[in-house]
C-alpha cells in the first residue's frame, strides 16, 4: 500500500495500542505498520511515509505518556485527528508449563507497573521487575526466555506463543488509557457538539502569577480545562511548557477567543488539534458563552462604534 493508506503504531503487535487502532473502521482498509516507539511512530507521519500514527497519550492511572507529549511539543507540527479511549486489564503472560510461584522475573511498560503494583506485591512479592519498551514487547522476551512472565493484553498470548496465568488485573477499577491518531496539520473537521481541542503553550515570561493569567483565558470564557502537565522543554531547569485539553472546538467562538487570547499572552502557543470526544459527552455552557452570546455581544460593540448605544 501506498504511504496515504499506511497508519503507524507503538508497536511490537500484540499491544494495547495495537487492539485500540483496530477499533477505528478505518482500521480494517490501511496497513497497519507497528513501529519501535512513539518517537519512531510520529517521525515516518513527518517524513511522508504514513497518512496517521496511532500512540497512547494518557493513563487515567498514571497521568500523561511524556514521550508522546514531548513529541507533540516539539519537532515538525502534528494534529490530532481522533482520540479513543481503551479500558485497561492485564494479564500475566508465561510460557507454556510455568506455574505462577515459579515466576521470578516480570516484565511489562512502565506505565504498567502502577496499574499491577498491589497484585504483583500481594501475589508474587519477591518477583523482580524489569521494564519493556512496551507490553507486548515484554511478551516476546518472555517468548525469548529472557523473563518468566510479562504483563501485558491476554490478547497477546496467541501471538506470542505464550499463556495466561491470571487474567483481568489491576489495582484500579475503570483503568482505561487514551490513545490519539495523529496526522499532518489540515483543517479540523466539523464541529460535533462534543469535542476537545488540545494545545501546548509557552509561558512569555516567568513572572508570579503567570501560569494562573493563562488559565483565567479559560475561565473567563466559560471553557472547562480537561488535563493540564507541565513538560520540560529542555533549555534549562525550571523551563516548562504546558500541554492543555479543553472542551470545545476551535470554531467555537468562546474556544477561538481563548486561543486568540493565549496566542497574544503566550511566547508560542502550538495548536493540537480539535477532535472528537471519545465519550461524547457535550460541555454545559455557562451563560454568556454560547456562540450566540459572543455574536450579540460583538453586535452590541458595532453599535457602540457607529454612536447606536442603547
Amino acid at each position: 500500500m501506498s504511504p496515504a493508506s499506511r497508519y503507524t503504531y507503538l508497536g511490537p503487535e500484540g499491544t494495547f495500542t495495537e487492539a485500540a487502532l483496530r477499533t477505528l473502521p478505518e482500521a480494517a482498509t490501511r496497513e497497519l505498520v507497528p513501529m519501535v516507539s512513539v518517537p519512531a511512530a510520529l517521525d515516518a507521519v513527518r517524513a511522508g511515509e504514513a497518512a496517521a500514527a496511532f500512540v497512547p497519550i494518557e493513563n487515567s492511572v498514571e497521568g500523561g505518556v511524556t514521550a508522546t507529549l514531548d513529541e507533540l511539543a516539539s519537532g515538525a507540527p502534528l494534529m490530532i485527528y481522533r482520540e479513543v479511549l481503551l479500558p485497561i486489564a492485564f494479564a500475566l503472560l508465561a510460557r507454556p508449563g510455568t506455574r505462577l510461584d515459579g515466576v521470578k522475573t516480570v516484565t511489562g511498560h512502565p506505565v504498567a507497573q502502577p496499574q499491577v503494583r498491589n497484585w504483583l506485591a500481594a501475589q508474587l512479592p519477591d518477583a523482580q521487575w524489569e521494564s519493556a519498551a512496551s507490553n507486548a514487547d515484554g511478551a516476546r522476551l518472555v517468548q525469548e526466555g529472557r523473563y518468566d512472565a510479562a504483563f501485558a493484553g491476554e490478547f497477546a498470548a496467541a501471538t506470542y506463543g505464550l499463556e495466561p496465568l491470571v487474567t483481568d488485573i489491576h489495582d484500579a477499577e475503570n483503568a482505561a488509557t487514551r490513545f490519539v491518531l495523529v496526522g499532518r496539520p489540515a483543517r479540523p473537521a466539523a464541529p460535533t457538539g462534543a469535542d476537545k481541542t488540545s494545545v501546548v503553550m509557552w509561558l512569555r515570561e516567568d513572572h508570579p502569577g503567570a501560569l494562573l493569567e493563562l488559565l483565567q483565558e479559560y475561565a473567563s470564557r466559560g471553557v472547562n480545562m480537561m488535563r493540564i502537565e507541565s513538560r520540560p522543554t529542555g533549555e534549562g531547569i525550571g523551563q516548562y511548557c504546558f500541554s492543555v485539553d479543553c472542551e470545545g472546538h476551535i470554531a467555537d467562538r468562546r474556544v477561538g477567543d481563548v486561543l486568540m487570547g493565549l496566542q497574544r499572552a503566550c511566547q508560542k502557543v502550538r495548536f493540537l488539534g480539535s477532535y472528537p470526544r471519545a465519550d461524547e459527552r457535550t460541555p454545559t455552557l455557562r451563560p454568556g458563552t454560547t456562540d450566540a452570546a459572543f455574536e450579540a455581544a460583538a453586535d452590541w460593540l458595532t453599535r457602540c462604534l457607529d454612536g447606536r448605544t442603547t
